[in-house]
């Protein structure tokens, strides 16, 4: 690079930096946020526990309720219960997918079962984030009515309690009332190519 581009380069960098600390600066509000994970993407559910990792590494209490996978052993449950249980609370409700089940009345008590937990642990203000992996699953399935859990958001979450809820098909009452929805994508996965879920990767 000749001295003029980088004297070019520290310009326009000089300029995009002055532009966002502009943007910034107005950006002084906190809250607790309502947060969606959906999409038929792979991800949602590592996203939210990447989200329950950054708190427990800020110090912050957290929990995680899991609404469909049941016993299956996961990488995130271990770790997240074998190391950081003074910080984060993990509560396995569901019993698996429905298809493993083929019970509905047992999967609806199942995610009511959850849902309480869910909200016991939400109205706690020194829980900082709780993790409501796969309710969207709940919801689409018909175990558990989405407007009523906006509503005890919307009439019970503490102030700056961060709410994380994902799985696929979020219902558009939730994207409504959510601060952040984020919506993942497929472009290739090596399910369609005959490669199963793998420990590390999906588990």
């Amino acid at each position: 690079m000749t001295e003029e581009e980088q004297i070019r380069h520290a310009q326009k960098m000089a300029k995009i930096k002055a532009a966002r600390d502009r943007m910034m600066a107005g950006k002084t509000g906190e809250k607790g946020l309502v947060i969606v994970h959906t999409g038929p993407g792979k991800g949602k559910s590592s996203s939210g526990f990447g989200m329950i990792m950054r708190c427990i590494g800020h110090g912050m209490p957290c929990a995680v309720v899991q609404f469909i996978k049941g016993s299956w052993d996961t990488g995130e449950r271990r770790i997240l219960t074998t190391h950081f249980s003074e910080l984060c609370q993990f509560h396995v409700m569901g019993e698996g997918f429905t298809w493993e089940t083929q019970d509905k009345r047992r999967d609806i008590e199942a995610a009511g079962a959850a849902w309480r937990r869910a909200q016991e642990l939400i109205r706690d203000p020194a829980i900082r984030m709780v993790l409501l992996d796969e309710i969207n699953i709940a919801f689409r399935n018909g175990y558990l009515d989405p407007a009523e859990v906006v509503l005890f958001l919307a009439d019970e979450k503490p102030p700056m309690t961060h709410v994380v809820l994902t799985g696929r098909n979020a219902p558009p009452v939730l994207i409504e009332a959510a601060d952040l929805v984020s919506e993942i994508t497929v472009v290739k996965h090596p399910f369609r190519e005959g490669i199963k879920a793998q420990p590390g990767v999906e588990f």
